[in-house]
């Protein structure tokens, strides 16, 4: 429960980040004045509740019982549901079924990137323990 409560805060916080440097980027880059205050709380929410799942979902991993493949099966389905709901709702997609599938494509893509960095990452250091091991 403790790590629940870390990683729900460290995500809140990543996601209030990530509002922050959206909201400074919009205004630099998009040499706008005056944003819309409804437009950038529906944002900043989605943001922060992105935040919010993207840290605490990795918790999955750490479940003794299923093996990696499951682990990531689970990770996915909660991720791109999450995800999707929240971008429907809020518009970064358009409801419609090129919509959800261009976004889709690009979803597993970027998903299969980071959980293959991942991967090899631990295995590599899961190599380093046991060469450090065998020379005890």
């Amino acid at each position: 429960m403790k790590g629940f409560l870390n990683r729900s805060i460290a995500g809140i916080f990543f996601g209030s980040f990530l509002t922050l440097v959206t909201i400074f980027l919009t205004v630099y880059f998009g040499e706008k004045e005056v944003l819309d205050s409804s437009v950038l709380v529906k944002n900043a929410l989605g943001l922060i509740i992105c935040g919010w799942f993207f840290s605490v979902t990795p918790l999955l991993f750490e479940m003794e019982n299923f093996t990696l493949k499951m682990k990531t099966v689970l990770h996915f389905l909660c991720v791109v549901i999450l995800y999707f709901i929240v971008a429907f709702v809020i518009g970064w997609i358009p409801f419609t079924i090129k919509g959800f599938f261009g976004m889709l494509c690009i979803f597993i893509v970027f998903y299969t990137v980071i959980w293959l960095g991942f991967y090899l990452y631990f295995r590599q250091q899961a190599a380093k323990l046991n060469e450090d091991l065998n020379k005890l």
